[in-house]
């Protein structure tokens, strides 16, 4: 009898794996559409504050904050995902994501809530071909009348165009 046991995580895919073990999502708005990341990768929330910007930086990354002692990178979404001209105002929030042990600031038009969805209830991101990237999706939650678009942000900021993140294999 073979008395070792091997745990195995595959880090790559945060779809779920188990049928019938609920995932919990924090829900967020850029323009029109609602989106949702894994809370477990979600530090902490903060109002938008000025940034210091970066020269040479792509136009999404709006600059780095030191946040308590960590110089942090911040990402405006809705410029990354072209959805047009970003306005901040009060409802303007920073997601503080914590990612392979790196931190990094997201900046959306504002935060819902957090949703708890079933295995049942998420539903694989359709082909878009060639127009549109869906290898950072998980796939399409739904709850009532709600449906959330949901992001793998740990694809998303690992992907070779953002590079914040170091890859996950």
């Amino acid at each position: 009898m073979n008395t070792t046991s091997q745990q195995t995580t595959d880090s790559r895919h945060t779809a779920p794996s188990r049928p019938g073990r609920p995932l919990e999502f924090l829900s967020f708005t850029l323009g029109q559409e609602e989106y949702g990341i894994d809370i477990q990768k979600v530090q902490e929330l903060r109002g938008y504050d000025a940034v210091t910007r970066i020269a040479n930086a792509p136009e999404y990354i709006k600059g780095v904050v030191n946040l308590r002692g960590i110089i942090v990178p911040i990402i405006d979404m809705r410029i990354k995902f072209k959805l047009g001209t970003p306005s901040y105002d009060q409802f303007t929030v920073v997601i503080v994501l914590n990612i392979g042990g790196r931190v990094v600031g997201m900046v959306v038009d504002s935060v819902s809530d957090v949703i708890t969805l079933s295995a049942e209830q998420i539903k694989p991101a359709p082909e878009m071909g060639s127009v549109l990237d869906t290898d950072y999706l998980i796939g399409l939650g739904t709850l009532d009348e709600r449906m959330l678009i949901l992001v793998d942000i740990d694809k998303l900021m690992s992907s070779d165009e953002m590079g914040l993140v170091e890859k996950v294999v």
